[in-house]
């Protein structure tokens, strides 16, 4: 198949195992930190520390393997295939998460627990690496180049989807479970369910579909790109500004999406003094919306570009982030849904366009590694630690607003560096990028 056929119209098939097996990455993360309090109270329930901070820091610590993933799968998806690295990933992934779900509590092997936890995090982190670039390259390479940012915004609008997933499982689980049965054993069906999800995934991936267009050229040698042997050496050495644009864009992404998607229920809960499931509702509420407005920005950045839509986002939270945590503090539902609508409206206008734009930085040969480098190396220090940070700076300075000025903080460099590094491939054929 060329890439002139593939243009016509993308297979729904390929559209749909993109969006689903992102779907369940980040159901499977978002259980992770929708549970949170209750997965501190199993596995830290003696620790000298707060235990939701503990439950966090397992978080954060498990990104560290990230780069490496990063590094792994996209490579082994620039040389054994798109299709490879993503239907693995996945499989990986759920499998370490099914495995949390069975693990024992602290109170019945000791510091056992935790460890596991700790380990099986890492090997969800290490697959997760390679699995929404693995989704966006895919996409991106099968999609017509005038509709690419419509199309690649499937991609962040099945995380949404998780998310919605993963909060609307923790919200009937702890509507309907009472509170010592949640802590016993309500909170690990999110998890179990994870397992046959990723199994039947994998293999419909693995056999149902093709590789990408632009990837089937080059392994033909019908198009200008070779494999080469070793792509994330190439990516620092050839790429780096490219790579650095990358980070930048996910800076914003990877902190606003933690903290605006998966930490406000924590906060709400925490510092606002919430009830849970009213938290968990507004943030229902807001995913719902986030997921709408993904796709009207997506083709907005067919149309105006990826850079312009990227910068935008950086300035929108500069000036909204004090406004809206304020409206958070009231605790009042109608004022919190608010207040969620407008962080995940500005978010949305960064998360259109990261699948779409970290696949047209880098040509096809090294276009995998570079999307999963980029993406991983902001995630391991700035996402995977967004939950971690805030918390630690709200205890640290008992301001309730610490999470708004760190945002705000964020979209300063990140704009900075967009605002000299970014490019706009809007419109090119992805194997005319180089």
């Amino acid at each position: 198949m060329t890439a002139e056929v593939a243009e016509a119209k993308v297979p729904f098939k390929v559209a749909l195992s993109s969006f689903l097996g992102n779907f369940i990455e980040w159901f499977d993360y978002a259980t992770y930190t929708y549970f949170a309090i209750t997965i501190g109270m199993v596995f830290f329930p003696e620790s000298a520390v707060d235990s939701t901070l503990m439950a966090f820091a397992v978080f954060a610590l498990s990104f560290i393997f990230r780069p490496l993933g990063a590094a792994f799968w996209g490579s082994m998806g620039d040389k054994r295939g798109r299709k490879w690295s993503l239907s693995t990933s996945i499989l990986l992934m759920t499998a370490a998460a099914f495995l949390i779900g069975c693990l024992p509590s602290f109170q019945t092997i000791g510091i056992l627990s935790p460890i596991l936890l700790l380990c099986l995090r890492s090997v969800q982190g290490f697959s997760a690496a390679g699995e929404y670039s693995g989704a966006a390259v895919f996409l991106a390479e099968y999609a017509p180049a005038a509709r690419r940012g419509a199309y690649c915004a499937l991609v962040p609008a099945s995380t949404a989807m998780g998310l919605f997933a993963g909060s609307t499982a923790a919200l009937l689980i702890k509507a309907f479970v009472p509170e010592a049965d949640v802590i016993a054993w309500g909170w690990r069906i999110p998890f179990l369910l994870a397992g046959p999800l990723g199994v039947a995934f994998h293999f419909y991936i693995k056999f149902r579909l093709d590789d990408s267009p632009a990837y089937q050229e080059m392994e033909s040698g019908s198009s200008s790109h070779k494999e080469v042997a070793h792509p994330t050496r190439l990516v620092f050495k050839k790429y780096p500004k490219r790579l650095v644009s990358s980070i930048a864009a996910t800076m914003v992404n990877s902190v606003g999406f933690y903290l605006v998607l998966t930490y406000l229920p924590t906060y709400l809960t925490s510092y606002a003094g919430m009830p849970a499931p009213s938290a968990q509702l507004a943030t229902d509420i807001a995913l719902l919306a986030y997921v709408a407005i993904i796709f009207g920005a997506g083709k907005v950045s067919d149309m105006v570009g990826r850079r312009k839509m990227l910068i935008g986002a950086c300035v929108a939270f500069i000036v909204l982030s004090i406004p809206a945590f304020l409206m958070l503090n009231t605790a009042s539902l109608p004022v919190v849904i608010a207040a969620e609508l407008v962080l995940c409206a500005t978010l949305s206008i960064n998360d259109s366009n990261i699948a779409c734009y970290q696949a047209e930085l880098f040509p096809t040969e090294v276009r995998y590694t570079g999307a999963a480098l980029g993406s991983n190396i902001a995630y391991v220090i700035f996402g995977g630690t967004a939950s971690m940070v805030a918390t630690a700076l709200i205890d640290a300075t008992g301001n309730g607003m610490a999470p708004a000025y760190y945002m705000m903080g964020i979209c300063v460099v990140a704009g900075i560096v967009l605002l000299f590094t970014a490019a706009d491939h809007r419109g090119i054929a992805m194997n005319d990028i180089d």
